[in-house]
């Protein structure tokens, strides 16, 4: 008991020293980083507040210019998280770490990534340009990479086709943007270009004058730019006439449907043949 006694007085003796020391250690802690964890708390609330005004201004700028909104989300997070990582930076500048060996680092490590992953990247940047310039959008009908089909979505990576018997069809956008595009609904109009062949013993004046009765029956046909119907060239079985009526684009392919179907019975109806193919052989000796 007397030994267990003078231990707690012992203890009781030097718990004001010890106090006293663990005070001394936190004001001097307090002295040391107190400023830099307030500034560090500082950097990091304006960071968020700047960053946040940077994000909503990239989306208010991409409604104002009607851009693609996937490409106003990704770029409005893109500059959210390169601002915030300019903070962290700060932040940890503040408390005295080199940043410039850090920096190095993330470029050394970037630079590996982007070597790595450099077919996913050239999709990436693709399909950046793609929603920027916009080439084409959703629902139009293109031809890229030599495929053709109907623009069902547009993302960073792919563009997603639908063909017209309705097969999907997942397109890398780096084949699309480094090649041609060809969109078919690029323009309010479009020319429908047909060849009508009737025989040499038919008279052309006629045939032509047929055939425009035959467009200028349809309303669908547009009177700007004037269609022209002529002589395009002396085929081997028949005179080729060529037919180029200018249409909406929305009419192209029924009114197309109907000119070759009325131009038939037109020309059937005034005795005007449309030859098969045929080929006179003179038989050398022959009696």
């Amino acid at each position: 008991m007397n030994e267990t006694t003078q231990a707690a007085a012992d203890l009781v003796a030097q718990t004001p020293e010890t106090v006293n020391r663990m005070v001394e250690t936190l004001v001097e802690f307090a002295s040391v980083y107190g400023l830099r964890v307030v500034g560090a708390i500082l950097i990091l609330i304006i960071g968020r507040i700047v960053a946040g005004q940077a994000r909503r201004g990239v989306r208010r700028l991409g409604d104002a210019r009607h851009w693609d909104p996937s490409l106003t989300g990704f770029l409005a997070s893109l500059i959210y998280f390169l601002v915030m990582a300019l903070v962290l930076i700060s932040m940890l500048s503040s408390f005295g770490v080199q940043t410039a060996s850090l920096v190095a680092v993330l470029g050394a490590a970037s630079f590996a990534i982007g070597l790595a992953l450099q077919g996913s990247l050239s999709n990436f940047a693709s399909g950046v340009m793609l929603l920027f310039f916009r080439p084409f959008k959703v629902g139009d009908y293109v031809d890229v990479a030599g495929e053709a089909g109907t623009v069902k979505n547009i993302a960073i990576f792919t563009t997603t086709l639908a063909t017209p018997d309705n097969v999907r069809i997942e397109v890398p956008n780096s084949k699309i943007y480094g090649g041609i595009i060809e969109n078919y609904a690029g323009y309010d109009t479009r020319r429908i270009d047909l060849t009508v062949g009737i025989s040499y013993n038919d008279d052309m004046a006629r045939a032509i004058e047929v055939i425009r009765g035959v467009i200028a029956a349809d309303a669908r046909v547009l009177p700007e730019p004037a269609t022209t119907v002529a002589v395009a060239d002396l085929g081997d079985s028949s005179v080729n006439l060529v037919v180029r009526p200018w249409v909406n684009r929305a009419d192209y392919w029924t009114v197309r449907f109907d000119l070759i179907q009325g131009i038939k019975n037109a020309l059937d109806a005034a005795g005007i043949e449309i030859p098969f193919p045929q080929r006179v052989v003179t038989m050398i000796g022959a009696k």
